[in-house]
């Protein structure tokens, strides 16, 4: 087994809020994991080809502007932006945890990190349930692929 598979799953989106509640320097990254991801620390940019300085991830850490809203409507939307990746990319990739720093930002803008610490998996059903969450929100709320049909 691969030290990346033995990494603590959460199973729910309460245990991963509450984590979030009480560290800062947290984000998600959709991959197939810290093992693979951690031979070089480098994303690529799809569209340039050009080697990025970090690993490309979305902050978890609450910003400010959000006020005293629910922490797990925070970590639900950070993770349901992002969930249409499997479907996309490859059936393989999976959200998992990192302690960071930022090394810059990427053509989309986000936080490329590196100084990478794994912390653990998130799994599918703190997946269904940001998914019930941000379904459940007034407004237009939708993942960040909007005409994604599948």
């Amino acid at each position: 087994m691969s030290s990346s598979e033995s990494m603590p799953v959460w199973d729910t989106l309460d245990a991963l809020a509450e984590m979030v509640a009480s560290r800062q320097g947290l984000y998600v990254r959709w991959s197939r994991g810290p093992e693979p991801d951690l031979k070089a620390v480098s994303s690529r940019d799809g569209l340039t080809g050009l080697s990025l300085p970090g690993l490309s991830a979305n902050a978890l850490d609450v910003e400010d502007w959000w006020g005293d809203r629910s922490v797990r409507t925070w970590v639900a939307r950070r993770l349901y932006d992002y969930s249409h990746l499997p479907r996309l990319r490859d059936p393989r990739t999976r959200p998992w945890v990192l302690h960071g720093a930022e090394a810059g930002r990427g053509p989309d803008n986000e936080p490329l990190v590196h100084q990478v610490e794994p912390l653990g998996w998130i799994g599918a059903r703190a997946i269904a349930e940001a998914g019930e969450v941000i379904t459940h929100q007034p407004g237009p709320w939708g993942p960040m692929l909007r005409n994604d049909t599948a």
